[in-house]
């Protein structure tokens, strides 16, 4: 299937919620899903990046997340369940904005509730980056990007400046 063109921001279609899907509608995922794989994998040949990826990102407004980190996952209708209010900051960077690191907060950990290709029911306990990770791609979902999120005014940083990150920190260690 073809590299499909990660919308950038600006797009006003980054900010739509997108639809749930149905189980009659497996079928005709399939094609997305792959599409979804060789977007990724270009995209990481390309920046040295990438885990994820949302079906919005791609101008398909269905509630599916693709994850593909040592072995292809797919997500349907996923929903996010926090148990705590432990949060982490950390700085975000997003295939709509691939050459932006954002700065924002996450929960450390997280659970995700979806259904796999069989339409059937699973869940994930997610901690760390992969708490994160998925975090950021369900906020595609609902049409949030993490510019949204950012902490405060100066959380942004182009990612060929990423060397100050920790010059910042350092010199202001209360943020």
């Amino acid at each position: 299937m073809p590299v499909r063109e990660v919308l950038l921001l600006g797009n006003p279609k980054l900010y739509e919620v997108s639809e749930e899907i149905r189980e009659e509608e497996l079928e005709e995922l399939k094609p997305v899903i792959e599409d979804l794989h060789d977007t990724l994998v270009d995209f990481r040949k390309r920046y040295g990046a990438g885990r994820a990826i949302a079906a919005p990102q791609i101008g398909v407004m269905k509630r599916l997340i693709y994850m593909y980190i040592t072995e292809p996952v797919v997500f349907i209708n996923p929903r996010l369940e926090f148990e705590t209010d432990e949060m982490m900051e950390i700085w975000d960077d997003c295939m709509c904005f691939p050459d932006l690191l954002v700065k924002v907060k996450r929960y450390r950990r997280c659970r995700i509730h979806y259904r796999d290709m069989n339409w059937k029911e699973k869940s994930l306990e997610l901690e760390g980056s992969l708490s994160e990770l998925l975090q950021h791609e369900h906020d595609h979902l609902e049409g949030i990007l993490a510019v949204s999120r950012a902490v405060d005014g100066k959380s942004f940083c182009l990612t060929s400046q990423r060397r100050f990150i920790t010059q910042v920190a350092t010199q202001n260690p209360k943020r």
